[in-house]
């Protein structure tokens, strides 16, 4: 098959040891590197119809992807005003003052991106914002999408006036009185108000995501590992995909909430492997806990607050039994869990189902031949377990030595964020998060060195919107661990930063891994997926403070240009 694609003049970079290939070009055939080798036996192989790119010395790594990601419901939240430039009460009056100018007469206001650090040592809450948000039907999500400040009118508005019961850890925040302050805690309760604002019609929504999908690829990702199939997700993936509109490889993870019950789950389970060429359901997302930065976490202690003191499922033991189900059904769950509790439980959670099917296979194995069930009785040993089902750790901000080694021991991939670390803490721990868990916990954040040196497979993400999707930035955040806006700052957990190559690992062949994928995606190799990020310069040469500045020249997925700079 002649190659439809063919790369010049490249330096290829592996990411396994980070060194620049004897090979110069490469061609592309059927979504596939289909060879390697020099620039004139390469280009030998092209005819009229290859698309032939001299890179004049550009680097190739195989396609960066973000291992936590939310492309539907992230590109309708951040439609509204970008509240995250705002550091302290008098900026976000201001910035919320100019857009309410902007409003027609009863229109809502739409926020994200709020740090809880504006507000300094006052509470997260409306009465703050007053009297610039008066008669104005406002919702502010706060930068970690777990929380979401309402107005007065907005409240009004969707009925809200004191608290509710939720049948996860939620909270309408209230008083002495009992009267709203404004802040929702958890998606149960934002859905109560945000259910009374106007929606986005389909088609907005369709062009969104595409919108925010063609500036992923721009920004170098071939693939991400989306952690919701919420609303019209899959249907949506699948209309872009059809109008060949879908420039990511995405693993899509659905959520499984408290109170789901045996049939919710066979469901999930029925539901993999549903899904297109470039996009499938893979795997299963649960929620442990909530945020530190708004006192749901799951802490073994409580925070400064008294605060994170509880499990988002009010049954924890119900947790567990669903991931011996989604384990034993061989399906790979990803558990956010934030405090230390939560992150002890999820893989106390995992090694109980691996011991139980360890024990189940051993059992039948010896009641079909005596023999072969010696050969399994070693597998039963908790410490040989079968590991085979890849089991996901989301955001692991905080966590012990104790806990922290037990990742390599059961083979579960340790999921980061580090531009969390970098853009909502600070390294004099005057932050909010900081002040929260106190010095000794604030110490111990994002461990992603400790993880990888333990010999966990780290995965590197943005967790957009939360966060800025482009993997450059990620990467460097990993490495510098400064805030982004301003990378004079002393770092937070200096000996917790990535070196430059475990860094592009945890974009490439660890998200690779983590897909049960490694043998076709993560690697410049033949037989692998085509999917590539080209780059200016080398990035394991190019200094973390200046990494996420790096140009992307060109990027393809599946053999298909997504992204071409004007400089290529």
């Amino acid at each position: 098959m002649r190659p439809s694609l063919i790369l010049l003049a490249a330096r290829l970079l592996d990411p396994v040891t980070g060194h620049v290939m004897a090979a110069t070009a490469l061609a592309v055939a059927d979504g596939r590197i289909a060879a390697l080798g020099d620039d004139r036996e390469i280009r030998a192989l092209a005819d009229a119809s290859t698309t032939v790119v001299d890179l004049e010395g550009a680097v190739v790594t195989p396609g960066l992807t973000d291992g936590h990601i939310h492309p539907v419901s992230g590109a309708e939240l951040t439609h509204g005003f970008d509240l995250s430039a705002c550091t302290d009460l008098p900026s976000l009056r201001e910035a919320l003052a100019r857009e309410v100018r902007t409003l027609e007469p009863g229109g809502w206001l739409f926020g994200w991106g709020l740090d809880p650090n504006a507000f300094g040592d006052q509470p997260v809450e409306a009465a703050a914002l007053a009297p610039v948000l008066d008669g104005v039907p406002a919702l502010l999500q706060l930068f970690d999408a777990h929380s979401t400040l309402a107005s007065p009118r907005a409240l009004e508005l969707a009925g809200v006036d004191g608290p509710r019961t939720f049948d996860q850890s939620a909270e309408i925040v209230c008083d002495e009185r009992g009267k709203p302050t404004g802040l929702l805690l958890e998606d149960a309760a934002c859905e109560l108000v945000e259910r009374a604002a106007p929606r986005p019609t389909r088609a907005e929504r369709r062009d969104r995501l595409a919108t925010a999908l063609r500036a992923m690829a721009a920004a170098g990702l071939t693939g991400g590992h989306a952690m919701d199939a919420n609303g019209d997700s899959l249907a949506l993936y699948a209309e872009l995909e059809a109008a060949g509109e879908l420039p990511l490889r995405l693993r899509v993870a659905p959520w499984c909430q408290p109170g789901t019950d045996e049939a919710g789950v066979r469901a999930l389970i029925e539901q993999q492997g549903v899904g297109g060429e470039l996009w499938r359901v893979e795997g299963v997302k649960l929620f442990m806990d909530g945020t530190i930065d708004n006192g749901t976490a799951w802490l073994e202690h409580p925070d400064r607050n008294g605060e994170s003191t509880h499990a988002f499922w009010p049954e924890p033991d119900a947790y567990t039994r669903v991931i011996a189900a989604l384990h034993h059904a061989g399906v790979p769950t990803a558990t956010h869990a934030i405090g230390d509790a939560a992150v002890r439980h999820a893989l106390d959670a995992v090694e109980k189902a691996q011991a139980a099917d360890a024990k189940a296979d051993a059992n039948a194995a010896d009641a079909a031949d005596a023999k072969t069930a010696h050969a399994h009785a070693a597998d039963a040993d908790p410490a040989h377990a079968n590991t085979a089902v890849r089991h996901r750790v989301e955001h692991i901000e905080s966590v012990p030595d104790e806990t922290l080694v037990r990742f390599a021991e059961l083979g579960v991939v340790a999921s980061m964020q580090p531009t969390h670390c970098c853009d909502f803490t600070r390294a004099d721990h005057t932050d909010n998060w900081s002040r929260r868990l106190g010095e000794e916990r604030a110490s111990r954040a994002w461990r992603c060195r400790d993880l990888r040196e333990s010999g966990a497979t780290v995965v590197l993400g943005s967790d957009w919107p939360i966060a800025p999707f482009p993997p450059l930035g990620v990467m460097a955040g990993s490495r510098h661990r400064r805030p982004t806006r301003d990378l004079t700052q002393p770092p937070h957990g200096p000996d917790q930063a990535l070196h430059a190559l475990d860094a592009l690992q945890a974009m490439t062949t660890g998200p690779a891994f983590a897909a049960g994928q490694e043998h076709q995606e993560g690697r410049l190799a033949v037989g692998y997926r085509a999917d590539l990020t080209v780059l200016a310069e080398n990035p394991l040469t190019t200094p973390a403070t200046a990494l996420a500045d790096l140009p992307v020249l060109l990027t393809v997925m599946d053999g298909r240009i997504t992204h071409r700079s004007a400089a290529v």
